[in-house]
């Protein structure tokens, strides 16, 4: 037996109860940085199996450290954060939760992004852990991120000693859930991920009334000639070899017909998987914005301020050949695949590039086959058709989510597995 099928042996067995905590999880879901109750949670189970647990890390991040002999140190991370979505009536443990965002507003949560099955998942990585210590030997770090969502939950776990408060370690491995079949792996050494960048623009007008326009900076007008002119930095500023996609997310301006504002607010979001691109796209934003408020008279420069922002997520080659080798001995080739860069962020790679240490992510799908006809290889296409709900969507929750967890728990397993050894493997 493989030291990855050992760590596995008895997960079945589990994999009833860790429904139920997903549901739960599911249930309850929390924004960024107010992860309280999933931490608290997070922290009882670990405390139980036997982990040295510390919670608080980078405001709500709870981290659970297994020391099990000589061998190499594994992060494995888990994100714990939900979105301010309102979930569709699918399910009977769906979400009826609401909560105040950074800007006050209460609104609708949901983990439309996959994080309770993330959860879940190390959870019960790290009750097999627990369990099997005859089967392995080293060190193992459960990480739960806060924060994910909006960029800043790895940055402020590191912020917070991180990396002096725990165990130096050699590898760091994650996940995430996606919109594919369960059962499949999804993986590729070098850039996986899109770096992402997050900007508010404040559009300075002169106000005044509607029917004497002559009188005023209509700065909706502004905010609207700058919607339109972005568009074109990636259609004639950016070559046809490279990647780059801007949207404009949100626009506000303005509160009655007649009334012509004295400000207008756009947020844009920006993806890119190359730096260069990504300095020429940020640079062409501001000289476009800039630009239209000018000619259009307005009475001030507008203000272009940061929201957040992702690095490049950049999986180690070498040490991605190494898990994707293992997945394959362990699931079958049938059920894994090297799949194309995702334009999805994420800021995972930042446990990596702080300690210096090789970082391997990787996706697993959790739905029904069938709503994938084209078959595992190509499961982004039946989201683009609608027939498969994508992340971030009120619908996206796992069809088959027993399937699911066996097979991200094992993943988790099976990739720590390759370095817990005396002699890392």
């Amino acid at each position: 037996m493989t030291r990855a099928a050992a760590l596995s042996a008895g997960l079945s067995d589990r994999i009833a109860e860790l429904a139920e905590l997903y549901r739960d999880l599911h249930e309850h879901p929390e924004l960024s940085f107010q992860e309280q109750r999933t931490a608290a949670l997070v922290a009882a189970r670990l405390t139980a199996a036997g982990f040295e647990v510390t919670a608080g890390v980078g405001g709500t991040g709870v981290v659970g450290v297994l020391r099990n002999g000589a061998g190499p140190s594994v992060l494995l991370r888990a994100d714990m954060d939900a979105l301010p979505v309102g979930e569709a009536d699918r399910v009977p443990y769906r979400s009826r939760a609401t909560a105040a965002g950074p800007d006050g507003i209460v609104g609708p949560v949901m983990h439309a992004c996959g994080h309770d099955a993330h959860v879940t998942a190390l959870l019960g990585a790290a009750d097999q852990l627990a369990a099997r210590r005859d089967h392995w030997s080293g060190t193992v770090l459960a990480v739960f991120q806060p924060a994910e969502e909006i960029g800043a939950g790895a940055r402020a776990m590191l912020d917070d000693g991180f990396l002096d408060r725990f165990p130096r370690y050699d590898v760091a491995l994650g996940q995430h859930i996606t919109s594919a079949p369960s059962g499949h792996l999804y993986a590729r050494p070098g850039v996986f991920m899109a770096a992402a960048d997050s900007l508010r623009v404040t559009v300075f007008g002169r106000g005044g009334h509607g029917s004497m326009p002559q009188a005023t900076v209509d700065p909706i007008v502004i905010a609207a000639a700058i919607v339109l002119r972005l568009q074109t930095i990636v259609s004639r500023e950016i070559a046809a070899t490279d990647v780059a996609v801007v949207t404009v997310g949100a626009i506000r301006g303005g509160s009655k017909e007649n009334v012509i504002p004295a400000e207008a607010e756009l947020k844009l979001n920006i993806r890119t998987f190359d730096a260069d691109v990504r300095r020429r796209v940020l640079a062409a934003v501001e000289r476009i914005v800039k630009a239209e408020a000018a000619a259009a008279g307005a009475p001030r420069e507008p203000e272009i301020a940061p929201i957040n922002d992702f690095p490049l997520l950049v999986n180690d080659e070498d040490t991605t050949r190494k898990v994707v080798a293992a997945f394959t001995e362990s699931f079958g080739e049938d059920q894994v695949h090297e799949t194309g860069r995702k334009p999805g962020s994420e800021d995972f790679g930042c446990f990596g590039t702080a300690a210096g240490v090789p970082s391997v992510f990787w996706n697993f799908g959790g739905f029904d086959p069938a709503l994938y006809p084209e078959g595992p290889d190509l499961p982004q296409r039946a989201v683009a058709a609608g027939t498969a709900p994508g992340n971030h969507s009120p619908e996206f929750v796992p069809t088959e989510i027993e399937q699911t967890l066996q097979r991200a728990t094992e993943a988790l397993l099976t990739a720590a597995a390759i370095w817990l050894s005396p002699d890392g493997g």
